[in-house]
């Protein structure tokens, strides 16, 4: 009879400390990232808690189960994937999948296997390494390649926000130096269209750091035991929570001055609202201070209660509410402020243009284009389509739709508030002349 063992060269289970846990899970992980090149934060969190689950209820039936009273038999054992008992000499053993697989309910049904050879110890392959059979525990190939094909889809999406908020950074920053440099250009309107422009920049710049620092977080290799434990770790997540943070502060600050454009347009048109002396600083305050209301509770809940990875996934959508209540909202007042005005440019058109009727419809059809980007109507499209109630082939359109139109709008609105404006177009021409006829007196003398 073989003398009793915890692994294939005799460990012992009171030595299985954090380290050998950390290294143990590597390799698990290595087996997850064979097929993928990133593996979700949560799936790799939730994966190395159930293995841990999992190894010390294997460490319990080592030391608590009876030994065989006779014959030959290979020793139980934990070789990190599964869990093996007592196996009689000349015999197979089948051990279910074990539970803390990602794709588990897919392989509930399979088994691992091994064999123990004559002489009690468990058959070894051409490698030198202890056979075993997991073939049914793997993922189905039909699913990888969805899953291949899903991750390709998303990395299409993500090229094309990228492209998008990289092309409106860069038009966004040159409109905003253009508004500031001129002081002929200084006036009410501009600064709102400033503090717009510099809330799209922000948004943009958050939106790719937060990207870069998710892909530093959960894209490192594992080539070591420590880097497990430095993943998983909370003072790791630190920089991409921020980045987070970030970037929902200024989505919301983004959302906040659409709502301060269609308040002035409104103000301008209809209503006398913010028109104090004070003005300004009330709609400062409605575009930078808001968001805080928001996003303050946002960050309090997410501490309490889901304080996991990098912030990026909500298991709670209530909370996710306190971000999306005010973007939906501001969106829906927008739209009939939005209404509004079209009903108010429409009755002046027609009254101004009565004796050329084709003319003022393709004015107002101007206005209409020009207005939707800045008041940020396009977000009206999917608000009752929420995250929990697409799927399929619906959620992917909404998703494409949503990050096409984010990432470029600021492109659009540079270009429609700054480059394709009548009195700013003036102004540069104005001081491109001058800085013509100077450069020709410097270079042809006096």
């Amino acid at each position: 009879m073989s003398n009793r063992s915890f692994s294939d060269k005799d460990e012992q289970p009171s030595v299985m400390n954090r380290t050998r846990d950390i290294m143990a899970l590597t390799c698990l992980i290595f087996l997850i990232l064979s097929k993928f090149e990133m593996a979700s934060g949560k799936v790799l969190e939730e994966t190395y808690q159930k293995w841990v689950q999992y190894k010390e209820d294997c460490v319990k039936m080592i030391l608590n189960d009876p030994l065989p009273q006779v014959g030959f038999f290979c020793n139980r054992t934990f070789d990190k994937y599964a869990c093996w008992p007592d196996t009689p000499a000349f015999s197979e053993v089948n051990i279910s999948c074990p539970f803390y697989l990602p794709w588990y309910d897919k392989v509930s049904q399979g088994v691992v296997r091994r064999r123990c050879g004559s002489d009690g110890h468990w058959e070894r392959d051409d490698s030198g390494q202890v056979w075993r059979d997991m073939s049914q525990c793997e993922e189905e190939k039909e699913v990888t390649s969805q899953e291949l094909w899903f991750k390709q889809l998303m990395v299409s999406f993500r090229m094309l926000y990228t492209v998008g908020y990289s092309l409106s950074l860069f038009m966004l920053i040159t409109a905003l130096i253009v508004l500031l440099s001129f002081r002929k250009l200084h006036c009410f309107r501009n600064y709102i269209h400033a503090n717009l422009f510099l809330s799209f920049i922000l948004r943009a710049v958050s939106v790719i750091v937060k990207d870069t620092m998710l892909e530093r977080h959960w894209g490192r290799e594992i080539m070591k035991q420590t880097d497990v434990r430095e993943i998983l770790s909370h003072q790791a997540a630190i920089g991409c929570r921020i980045a987070q943070l970030m970037m929902q502060y200024c989505v919301l600050a983004n959302q906040s001055w659409f709502f301060g454009e269609a308040i002035y347009l409104y103000s301008v048109l209809i209503a006398s609202v913010f028109m104090d002396n004070n003005k300004y600083l009330r709609y400062i305050l409605l575009g930078w201070g808001t968001p805080l209301l928001f996003v303050v509770p946002w960050v309090v809940m997410k501490l309490l209660k889901e304080n996991k990875e990098c912030w990026a996934l909500n298991e709670n959508m209530g909370y996710w509410w306190i971000i999306r209540f005010p973007i939906l909202l501001a969106s829906l007042i927008n739209f009939l402020i939005f209404m509004k005005i079209l009903k108010v440019i429409f009755s002046k058109l027609r009254a101004s243009n009565q004796t050329g009727y084709p003319d003022y419809k393709l004015r107002l059809a101007k206005a209409t284009l020009t207005l939707i980007p800045l008041f940020g109507i396009h977000e009206i499209i999917f608000i009752f389509a929420t995250d929990e109630q697409t799927t399929g082939v619906l959620r992917y359109t909404k998703v494409f739709f949503t990050l096409f139109l984010n990432s470029f709008q600021g492109f659009l609105v540079a270009v429609l508030y700054c480059y394709a404006n009548k009195e700013v177009r003036t102004e540069l021409r104005r001081k491109l002349g001058n800085w013509r006829i100077k450069a020709e007196t410097v270079c042809c003398g006096k």
